[in-house]
């Protein structure tokens, strides 16, 4: 699989996941300008800007742990636009890593602050 068929299988395993543990999805791969939102989800009221990471975890750690600085930055930007759309929703940020080959999903709620 090369990495686009990775990140699909993993927003795809993640999607399922979040449904599994209650959160209704409202929108994937929501573009704007600045950036992209993997997944856009609700969890009760709050609105959850989750980024999803597929990858082994092997001898390089949790594909998440490639969430940087940057990256980080650019979701906190996300989160300030998508508050324009939602000006009364509680606003969250969770990182979930998905190991392609065992299917594995780590939830991190709340990983970034997001201001």
């Amino acid at each position: 699989m090369d990495n686009k068929a990775i990140g699909q299988s993993g927003e795809d395993r993640a999607t399922e996941y979040l449904r599994s543990i209650g959160y209704k999805i409202i929108e994937r791969n929501k573009k704007y300008p600045l950036g992209e939102i993997d997944i856009l989800a609700r969890d009760g009221a709050t609105v959850v800007i989750i980024e999803v990471k597929a990858g082994r975890t092997g001898n390089f750690g949790y594909a998440i742990e490639r969430v940087g600085p940057n990256k980080q930055h650019k979701l906190r930007q996300l989160a300030r636009r998508l508050s324009q759309d939602y000006p009364s929703a509680v606003l969250r940020i969770d990182l979930l890593n998905v190991d392609p080959d065992s299917g594995q999903v780590i939830h991190i709620p709340n990983a970034i602050q997001s201001h």
